[in-house]
């Protein structure tokens, strides 16, 4: 049979994105972040495109939305109580309860897109460290990789996975100068809690060139966080060293003292200062920290709704109180797509203890960004909902980021949402190179940079 030129002309385009990949150690259909590159069988999902989806001119201060290209679709379905049963085989089992339990929740799912592309030097380095690095013999550390990249393309097990998550390239840092962590009110009381702060992200080890986990200290990422308001927080702020095998390390400026102090343990499931006991640090980005108290399983690829393209999570004009409502994120500040994931299910190991025993993670094969998770309680119940939405990023050219967030309790009906610019007076700016920023450095994560910074 002939084969027709449009499907000839796909067929040249898909071996184009995978032709310098095809080596032994990395599959001749894989993407350079390791996903299928083909679409779907019934076309519901593309193939891979690597034309950039953001029109240029685009400065801070614009609103992301417009420059991108496909900005004038409608939502194909509107998913909700009426026809949550129909979609559930592309829902997970938190997505499904979230919307019964959650009156008035709906999901506008809109056609799939697929253009986040890693820089020249990640897809590089993917390719020429394939199949080196390793994990360690306490059975979840990382070993021999070569950053930034993606250490396991093709993972065969769900540590692996999750170090794919771990070390997802976005840059080597975000500087919020403006932003809210909310948390709604409990059913029928006015208990919210609005906290607006500065936040930095650093990764040490995403420049460009071939640095190692070893390097930097070991330090996966550094975090400054400094709260703005409510007044009783006011001043107060708090610097992060994540690391790649050690402990975490927390230093936490109090300003009735007018002292740094370190935290004696501010990591895994400890309550996040300021939000009463609703928000645990691992749940921030649907996961958040060192994988060492989990056993990871990985479950395979699925097709699931997830959220995707949400330019309107980015949207600096929405006022926090109509982008984060009652009881939901604005469905208009939503959007959701048909896409492949990774499923991963961590279970905490034997003679481990964590609030949240298992938990399903459902990580985007392009990004490698978790963008959907379900936490369980101690009884095998789905407990909390978390969703971060992948949206594309001007500054870092096509590569993608999922650094807002979400968690809906169904037990008690409260929400979570953090990294939220709704009304803020500015963009979050991501960084692909340090341009002289002093928050890029190893040494502005110490006890002593935050006192200093602290006492000014």
């Amino acid at each position: 049979m002939a084969i027709s030129r449009t499907k000839l002309i796909v067929a040249m385009a898909l071996a184009a994105v995978v032709s310098d990949f095809a080596t032994p150690a990395f599959a001749a259909d894989l993407t350079a972040a390791g996903a299928d590159a083909a679409g779907n069988k019934d076309g519901t999902i593309p193939a891979y495109n690597t034309s950039s989806s953001l029109e240029s001119g685009w400065t801070s201060g614009k609103n992301r939305v417009d420059f991108w290209k496909y900005k004038g679709e409608k939502p194909l379905v509107v998913i909700d109580a009426s026809n949550v049963d129909k979609y559930a085989d592309k829902l997970t089992p938190g997505q499904v309860a979230l919307v019964k339990v959650n009156k008035g929740y709906t999901m506008p799912v809109y056609p799939s897109h697929r253009d986040c592309e890693l820089p020249a030097y990640v897809q590089d380095n993917t390719k020429a460290a394939a199949g080196k690095a390793s994990i360690g013999s306490d059975g979840w550390s990382i070993k021999n990789a070569v950053l930034p990249s993606v250490p396991f393309p093709e993972p065969k097990s769900g540590i692996e996975a999750m170090w794919n998550f771990l070390t997802r390239y976005h840059g080597i840092g975000i500087d919020w100068q403006d932003g809210y962590t909310i948390v709604s009110a409990s059913p029928g009381q006015s208990n919210r809690i609005d906290v607006r702060w500065k936040q930095i992200y650093y990764y040490p080890w995403a420049k460009e060139g071939q640095p190692t986990p070893l390097k930097d200290d070991g330090m996966l990422m550094g975090v400054w966080y400094g709260y703005s308001q409510p007044a009783a927080l006011s001043g107060q702020a708090v610097i992060n060293r994540v690391y790649f095998k050690d402990d975490t390390e927390s230093y936490y400026y109090f300003t009735g003292q007018r002292r740094v102090r370190r935290l004696p343990s501010y990591a895994y499931d400890a309550p996040l200062i300021g939000f009463e006991n609703q928000y645990t640090v691992d749940q921030s980005l649907n996961f958040f920290g060192l994988p060492d108290r989990f056993d990871w399983k990985l479950l395979g690829k699925k097709e699931i709704y997830v959220p995707y393209n949400s330019f309107g999570m980015l949207d600096t004009k929405t006022p926090i109180a109509e982008g984060a409502q009652e009881n939901f994120i604005n469905p208009n500040n939503r959007r959701y797509e048909l896409h492949r994931v990774w499923v991963v299910e961590g279970t905490v190991k034997s003679g481990m203890r964590h609030t949240m025993p298992k938990k399903l993670l459902y990580l985007d094969e392009d990004t490698w960004n978790a963008v959907v998770g379900d936490d369980y309680d101690t009884q095998g119940k789905v407990w909390k909902v978390k969703e971060s939405p992948v949206i594309p990023i001007s500054e870092l050219h096509g590569a993608c980021s999922a650094d807002q967030f979400v968690m809906y309790d169904l037990n008690d009906g409260r929400y979570v949402g953090d990294g939220l610019v709704f009304g803020a007076s500015k963009d979050p700016k991501y960084y692909e190179k340090n341009d002289g920023n002093v928050a890029f450095k190893d040494d502005y994560y110490t006890m002593e940079s935050l006192q200093q910074q602290s006492s000014r």
